[in-house]
């Protein structure tokens, strides 16, 4: 990734982002879909995200959009910090 955090690619943000007391959980998958968890609901929110630059723009299956932007490795959610979870071959 880019640190600057002016151009990333899908392949840049594919893999879990967590708030930091790990209640939210939104898994970026390489197919271009999200999914989102909140606390012990699973699935809460799913739908389709697009990478541009570092911008990602996010479609709901229910149709509500929202947006984010990846900055330093950190997603920026809306209202929402997300780190990149530590995988066991980081």
């Amino acid at each position: 990734m880019d640190r600057s955090g002016t151009t990333i690619d899908r392949a840049d943000v594919i893999g879990m982002w967590v708030t930091s007391d790990g209640f939210i959980r939104q898994e970026l998958r390489a197919d271009g879909r999200y999914d989102e968890a909140r606390g012990t609901r699973t699935s809460a929110y799913t739908g389709s995200y697009a990478v541009t630059g570092n911008h990602l723009d996010y479609v709901d299956d229910t149709g509500f959009t929202a947006t984010g932007d990846i900055r330093d490795g950190v997603l920026y959610h809306e209202h929402l910090v997300l780190y990149r979870e530590a995988t066991s071959h980081e």
